[in-house]
């Protein structure tokens, strides 16, 4: 492309009402072409997980196109109307950008990495654009636009990308029970496993790849290679699909993710990879949910599996205090969310009561300091001795299974881990 212009978009959806934001992207480029430009990419990008107001994905959409900005802001406030505001909660943004997505200005990459894990507002995104002479739109309070600047800035602050193909319903479907043959994405799911991932939860027995709310989204393939979620996605038998998108995304590359070099470092609002050892054992609380405590030198900070993560629970059951770990996930009201976790250095060994050396009997209590003795042999002992413990748990990462997975945390199976990895199918 000679000239490039980047759209941003964000904030189109409803949690209750339906829409998608990457269908309107989808439409959007549809229009660019039927107006003589041409689309470079697909952008989607997920922002914050932490977000209290945002859907469930929490996505924004960028297209890198050809057009002129004043057109490509015509179409995509023209967009909007396709957006669900008769949610009040729905407050959708256009920012459009004139210049290569690589080339955008550090602040607004920097815009771009702190809105994938900090919490932001719209004023800053406003001005911020404002100074980089980049055209707005919005309805609402157009709170959209925090996504919609990130998405213009995410190209250039992030290097880790993936891919989505989705394929859209028929509109007269919307809202109506999806018909999709289970069997057909089970078979092209292992097929197109590991390169395509996060399509199928083998444990639970449904296909993730299928949502379960009224949007226009018939079903979505995520992988490492664009020509494999196309293949997957090619291969599912299902009702008649309106159209399909390739989109570029973050998805899968534990963007949202700091280092905290201390327990005491975690913030609210925030998620974070920090180490630490096991200061509290494991505990099962009411509705099936598990918790521990982790610590440093610094301080200590309760880490939960809850209920959703299923499986998950089990291997967090399993950790004893004094386990070395990194922990990955989100802190909110004081507990961190666990994503998953790195085993370092596993307790091996107890403290225990000596058996005697004569009889194989457990030797008593002697006294206070007065070590151990065995009552039928007279044999005694100093004090405790350490015993070899058996433990279920190996080092290396742990994750919960993707029907409990964020779209943009990153899945073992990807690689890339600095420890060896117990991936979840």
């Amino acid at each position: 492309m000679t000239g490039v212009t980047v759209i941003g978009l964000d904030d189109t959806d409803s949690r209750e009402r339906g829409m998608c934001t990457t269908y309107v992207a989808a439409t959007l480029a549809d229009a660019v072409r039927a107006a003589g430009g041409s689309v470079e990419r697909r952008l989607l990008v997920r922002l914050n997980p932490a977000v209290e107001h945002k859907t469930r994905g929490n996505a924004a959409l960028a297209l890198h196109t050809d057009l002129p900005v004043d057109r490509a802001l015509d179409l995509a406030s023209d967009h909007l109307a396709l957006a669900e505001t008769d949610d009040p909660r729905t407050n959708p943004g256009v920012v459009v950008a004139p210049g290569r997505p690589g080339e955008v200005p550090d602040a607004v990459a920097a815009f771009a990495r702190r809105a994938v894990r900090e919490l932001l507002d719209a004023d800053e995104a406003v001005a911020l654009a404002a100074n980089a002479n980049y055209e707005t739109a919005h309805a609402g309070n157009g709170r959209g636009r925090v996504g919609a600047l990130a998405a213009v800035g995410a190209w250039r602050a992030f290097d880790d990308w993936t891919y989505e193909r989705i394929s859209y319903r028929e509109r007269e479907r919307w809202g109506t029970d999806r018909e999709v043959d289970r069997e057909s994405v089970r078979v092209a799911a292992d097929e197109g496993y590991p390169a395509v991932w996060d399509t199928v939860d083998r444990g639970e027995g449904y296909p993730l790849c299928v949502p379960r709310t009224p949007c226009p989204v018939l079903h979505g393939i995520r992988g490492d290679d664009a020509d494999a979620v196309r293949r997957v996605a090619a291969a599912i038998d299902a009702e008649p699909v309106a159209r399909r998108a390739l989109f570029v995304t973050n998805q899968g590359t534990d963007a949202h993710l700091r280092s905290a070099g201390r327990v005491s470092d975690l913030r609210e609002g925030g998620s974070f990879r920090v180490d630490g050892c096991v200061a509290g054992a494991p505990e099962t609380r009411e509705g099936g949910h598990v918790f521990f405590e982790l610590g440093d030198d610094t301080g200590e900070t309760e880490c939960a599996a809850f209920e959703p993560t299923k499986r998950f629970r089990d291997r967090v059951r399993a950790l004893r205090v004094g386990d070395r770990l990194t922990v990955c996930g989100e802190v909110s009201d004081g507990t961190l969310k666990l994503e998953k976790f790195a085993v370092r250095e596993p307790v091996t060994s107890e403290r225990a009561t000596p058996d005697c050396p004569d009889c194989g009997r457990s030797m008593a209590s002697a006294g206070a300091d007065q070590g151990y003795r065995c009552r039928d042999c007279g044999t005694s002992a100093p004090g405790k001795v350490e015993r070899p413990v058996e433990r279920d748990l190996e080092p290396g990462w742990y994750e919960v299974p993707p029907c409990a997975r964020r779209h943009i945390a990153k899945p073992l199976v990807r690689g890339g881990f600095d420890a060896p990895t117990h991936p979840e199918r």
